[in-house]
């Protein structure tokens, strides 16, 4: 692994540095301009509160085509019922919020450490971030956020109070932006994305991906 200067915004490679099982780099800091700078080459912060950074760009990738999201007929049911409804940077911090403190199975604590909530309020304040609310009976219940890159959506972490809520939303978020997205970043592997017809694919071709969406930007 490399170790980054606090001094200066700068990573190694993800193409010609493998690291160790996805982490490329350590150290620096969380910037809003390093944090950004990262995510534009492919690399995130994934790390446990009160230890160092660790930034990773794992391969292969976990990620989603918006073409290829499958919808089962008992959550094509749910949404044709109207069950939840949806808003888009309504309440950003209060989503990013229930992210850090819901309840995970097999997880003790969260990798979401004040610190870096503050970064990705800011990123959402510069336009950068972006949140999606579910919403039943006037109650938040579900949502997610994540950074848009051009033509790509980084998605970092999501919450549900109620059964559906976040898949829901997920849905709902994937088919109203089918026409604008490339690419939906997942980052790491979850059943319950897998289920919605995200797959991996190579760190090489995320990365070629991510490029040429740079370069349209």
């Amino acid at each position: 692994m490399v170790r980054l200067d606090e001094n200066d915004i700068s990573f190694p490679d993800p193409e010609l540095y493998d690291g160790h099982e996805g982490v490329i780099a350590f150290g620096g800091d969380l910037s809003v301009e390093r944090v950004w700078f990262g995510y534009q080459l492919g690399i995130f912060p994934w790390y446990n509160p009160g230890e160092e950074i660790l930034w990773w760009c794992p391969d292969p990738r976990f990620v989603l085509f918006p073409e290829e999201l499958k919808v089962s007929k008992s959550m094509r049911k749910i949404l044709n019922r109207n069950v939840f409804t949806f808003t888009e940077n309504q309440s950003f911090r209060e989503v990013i919020r229930n992210c850090q403190q819901i309840n995970r199975k097999e997880q003790n604590g969260t990798w979401l450490s004040n610190e870096l909530l503050e970064v990705f309020v800011q990123l959402h304040q510069y336009g950068l971030a972006k949140s999606i609310e579910v919403w039943q009976e006037g109650e938040l219940v579900g949502g997610f956020y994540g950074l848009q890159i051009g033509n790509i959506f980084c998605g970092e972490s999501m919450f549900a109070k109620v059964s559906n809520a976040s898949k829901a939303g997920f849905i709902h978020f994937v088919e109203s932006n089918k026409n604008i997205l490339d690419l939906i970043d997942c980052q790491s592997h979850t059943e319950h994305l897998q289920s919605l017809g995200a797959r991996m694919i190579s760190k090489k071709e995320f990365l070629k991906i991510l490029h040429k969406n740079n370069e349209r930007r």
